[in-house]
């Protein structure tokens, strides 16, 4: 209880210091909007960090050395809870924008945020706009923001994963840019398994190695979803909380 009291005063005081930081992040947009980007990442990722401390979330991090540093590129990660973007966002390198539902671009406070950080919003039941959205990513990762998805579409917690989209993976294929296989383990435990009531618990994150598509067969890269399904779903079964806490 008290941990989730904390979390949302704190989110309620991030609310009233955002009103301020809307205006002076639209001012430095107007002159760079680079530095918006990097500006508003900083202020965000810190946001997270502290959220992550309030909630008592012991984060184990694996092969975070393998994601270069000096290029955008595709995460690709499974998708537990809501606390899967708490955990892994202040984990990226440089500015990082998040494909979500666009039910959360109704959210005036989360929306501001989000757009100031590249995200883009996914109409799930509109292949057009889902279409735009993908070329929207594929854009961003070109001007050098990394883009991160979850190709399952929707939370599955759980060690069962639904099937990769394989649309999903246009944005590394036409971008050029190279995919970061990511393994998120125990976050539904924080929140979802409880709710309303965030629980303190230890949450595994680990990057699988970049894997280039420009490097693979044809044939093999038609079949990518699949295979990067397959990496992530092994990733999980090392990293299951039996493992983490024997």
């Amino acid at each position: 209880m008290i941990r989730t009291i904390l979390v949302l005063l704190f989110l309620l005081c991030f609310f009233i210091i955002s009103i301020p930081l809307y205006l002076i992040e639209a001012i430095i947009g107007h002159f760079d909007i680079h530095k918006k980007e990097r500006s508003s990442f900083v202020i965000v990722t810190t946001a997270l960090k502290i959220i992550i401390w309030l909630s008592g979330i012991h984060l184990i991090v694996k092969g975070q050395e393998k994601v270069p540093k000096d290029q955008a590129v595709l995460y690709v990660s499974n998708h537990r809870s809501y606390f899967d973007i708490v955990t892994l966002y202040p984990l990226t390198n440089n500015t990082t924008g998040f494909v979500a539902k666009k039910e959360l671009e109704r959210i005036p406070f989360i929306r501001r945020w989000m757009r100031y950080m590249n995200c883009q919003f996914l109409d799930r039941e509109n292949i057009k706009e889902g279409l735009k959205t993908i070329l929207n990513c594929i854009a961003t990762v070109k001007g050098g923001c990394s883009i991160c998805i979850f190709p399952e579409g929707t939370r599955t917690p759980g060690d069962d994963m639904l099937e990769f989209k394989e649309g999903s993976f246009k944005i590394a294929e036409k971008s050029g840019c190279l995919i970061i296989p990511v393994a998120i383990t125990n976050t539904e435990n924080v929140f979802e398994n409880h709710i309303p009531f965030i629980k303190a618990s230890t949450v595994v994150i680990e990057f699988g190695d970049p894997i280039d598509l420009k490097a693979m067969p044809k044939e093999e890269r038609r079949h990518i979803g699949s295979q990067v399904q397959g990496i992530i779903g092994g990733m999980l079964k090392e990293n299951s909380l039996a493992n983490v806490e024997s």
